[in-house]
């Protein structure tokens, strides 16, 4: 199946899922009422509500950050709409003095770049798997934001980055930067850690108090880009974590959480197949105590599962061995 039809099933099911527990929207309408939060040295971030989509919350659910320098402001992700990057860029003009010079998307889901429209006139970079990922799914995505998040979406179209992002270090105006790629939750996970202050921009890898996402994932490879991050907390590159959802937080929980969750889907997907359980007999199967009071549970379990399931089934079948040729 491709990417693009994969998203269609994902998205939809994220409406059909969601759209029972829409109300009234919660936010004032058209206003992300969007506050900058100092997190270290010249850093900010601007937390999403730790929810699923919905038009209560705007679709806004994603952290962004920002990082100043003498060299100009350092945007990271910019949100699920045109007005959310309008609102972004306004908000960072009231808290810093310094212009913003570029702005990177950490990964290719929706919430990470479509606020890239209102900072088309800047560099727009991320890595060349997570452009490339843009541009093939950026239609479908625009679709669906729109029937899920309504009027919060007008206007805004798919704004892809332009320029391909090279892991490496670099200073930015006194900021020690390094950029790793990173697997897992997508082909091209991109992390940023500031080595002046601690802080880890974890983009889609880590989750806090929230259900992970997965409909481009890959699970052992996501748990193996996990153990890399724990071994920069447990050395002390690491203080502080910016997850893509949920609080941000000190040392090690929300790295910790989504290991633990993935582990856990892992071997339910794994022992389920091998039992024969069908999609909606592991849909049935209870979830663990320590997992159920997350957000988005249980909407987030079902799209995995029904993502992933069928992987698993497949490893499953035995197929004959071919023929050996006899030369005769």
């Amino acid at each position: 199946m491709s990417c693009r039809k994969v998203w269609a099933l994902g998205w939809a099911l994220v409406c059909a899922i969601s759209a029972a527990g829409v109300q009234a929207a919660d936010l004032p309408a058209g206003d992300y009422q969007l506050q900058p939060r100092a997190i270290a040295a010249q850093t900010w971030v601007i937390e999403g509500a730790v929810e699923d989509f919905s038009r209560a919350n705007g679709c806004n659910i994603i952290n962004t950050g920002f990082i100043a320098s003498d060299e100009g402001v350092l945007v990271i992700n910019t949100g699920p709409s045109w007005l959310y990057g309008q609102q972004q860029r306004a908000a960072i003009a009231r808290t810093v003095p310094q212009k913003p010079s570029r702005v990177v998307a950490l990964n290719l889901h929706p919430d990470y770049f479509f606020g890239n429209q209102a900072w088309a006139d800047l560099p727009l970079l991320a890595l060349s798997g997570t452009l490339a990922g843009m541009q093939a799914e950026g239609k479908a995505y625009e679709d669906n934001l729109y029937r899920l998040c309504g009027d919060w979406m007008k206007g805004s179209e798919s704004t892809p980055a332009r320029q391909s992002l090279t892991p490496g270090r670099q200073d930015w105006g006194g900021h020690r930067l390094e950029w790793v790629r990173l697997d897992g939750h997508t082909g091209d996970d991109l992390l940023l850690m500031d080595h002046s202050t601690g802080v880890l921009f974890a983009g889609g890898l880590v989750f806090a108090d929230r259900v992970p996402t997965a409909p481009h994932a890959r699970l052992l490879p996501w748990i193996k880009s996990l153990r890399t991050v724990q071994g920069w907390i447990d050395q002390g590159l690491v203080r502080t974590v910016v997850p893509s959802h949920g609080p941000v937080h000190a040392g090690r929980k929300g790295v910790d959480q989504t290991l633990d969750w993935l582990q856990w889907l892992h071997e339910r997907l794994q022992s389920s197949a091998a039992q024969g359980l069908d999609l909606s007999e592991v849909l049935r199967l209870s979830i663990p105590e320590r997992f159920a009071r997350w957000a988005a549970m249980p909407a987030e379990y079902t799209r995995s599962v029904t993502y992933l399931y069928p992987q698993y089934e497949n490893a499953q079948l035995v197929w004959p061995a071919a023929p050996v040729a006899t030369g005769r």
